[in-house]
């Protein structure tokens, strides 16, 4: 896949009375067209301002942003408007015009860039079905639910034809349930429209959702960055594992003289691995850790077994696992064996 987004040695700082605030450092990014990229961090790493600063909403104080192969840095104001056409914005709040009903919500930027009322409805009518919402037209956002309203917010971001959906914080103001409605409508665009997606969130629930890469952002830089089955799998920032694991990390001492730690990386998430272990190996297991998800019909994470004090059984439980190809991690008084 080819770059659509491209960010060089990225750096804002914002100027206060009580002096400088750095709130992005030397930040490097390449987004691929058509996927589904993540940016995610705690709250103040900076990540709301590095998707103001892809689309020049905010000012570079240091670096490069390049976006379809052109240098945002070099560009008019002019040139810009035309330029942010092509990105389309989600906000956490929705940010619809109360006044204006679902459909003129949609025409709205149309009606900006010069296209005729009549194409504009047409096209908003189009979008509206889109996302589901076609009967509810003209129903005003006081009218709507929160899912509802960021349905409308996603086909208005559709209007002028987007190269990429910018999504800050999409679906932080949802429930659960909605939150899971509109993640899989965003991963639909994305599949049958071919436009690329950048969602910017706190939750690694909606990471592990949706996307296909994740950057980690951290005080401002780039902790960790690549697939977010690498990721999940083998975190290697502080910052990851604490996003990931209960408490930051793993844990490390258990009480027991025999354990191995089992690395799902990638096995279907509809086998029940544990399951099938204890049922053929006839050997009780105690679990004492566990933190595995479903990514895309695949099981990632990890998780912690007690083994069974009988050495027979454990050998049994340890070659059911080689014949498997389940990756395992084994210690024992302190030894420790990786296969």
């Amino acid at each position: 896949m080819s770059e659509l987004i491209k960010i060089n040695h990225l750096g804002k700082i914002f100027k206060t009375a009580s002096g400088d605030i750095v709130a992005l450092e030397d930040i490097n990014l390449s987004i691929r067209e058509g996927e589904i990229f993540g940016i995610i961090g705690l709250s103040g790493a900076g990540k709301s301002t590095l998707v103001r600063c892809i689309n020049f909403l905010e000012r570079l104080t240091s670096g490069t942003v390049f976006f379809d192969g052109k240098e945002l840095n070099s560009l008019s104001e002019k040139e810009l408007r035309l330029v942010r056409r092509r990105m389309g914005m989600i906000f956490q709040q929705f940010n619809l015009l109360a006044q204006r009903s679902a459909l003129d919500n949609v025409t709205f930027p149309l009606e900006i860039s010069g296209v005729s009322r009549d194409k504009a409805k047409e096209k908003a009518m189009s979008l509206l079905d889109v996302v589901g919402l076609a009967d509810r037209a003209s129903s005003y956002p006081s009218q709507l639910s929160g899912g509802q309203k960021q349905r409308v917010a996603i086909a208005r971001s559709l209007a002028c034809d987007p190269k990429v959906l910018l999504c800050d914080e999409a679906t932080s103001a949802l429930d659960p349930t909605t939150t899971r409605q509109i993640l899989d409508l965003i991963a639909k665009i994305n599949r049958e429209m071919g436009i690329t997606v950048v969602i910017i969130t706190h939750e690694m629930k909606v990471i592990e959702q949706i996307c296909d890469r994740v950057a980690i952002i951290d005080r401002s830089r780039i902790a960790e960055l690549g697939d977010v089955s690498e990721i999940f799998t083998r975190p290697k920032s502080d910052i990851a594992r604490q996003l990931i694991f209960p408490g930051g990390r793993l844990p490390d001492n258990f009480e027991g003289s025999s354990r191995i730690r089992i690395i799902f990386d990638g096995k279907s998430s509809f086998e029940p691995v544990i399951a099938n272990m204890v049922l053929e190996c006839s050997a009780p297991v105690n679990i004492m850790f566990a933190d595995t998800r479903d990514i895309g019909g695949k099981a990632v994470g990890q998780m912690v077994l007690q083994l069974p004090e009988s050495e027979q059984e454990r050998k049994r439980i340890l070659a059911w696992l080689d014949l498997n190809k389940v990756n395992w991690n084994y210690e024992e008084d302190g030894g420790e064996e990786t296969t």
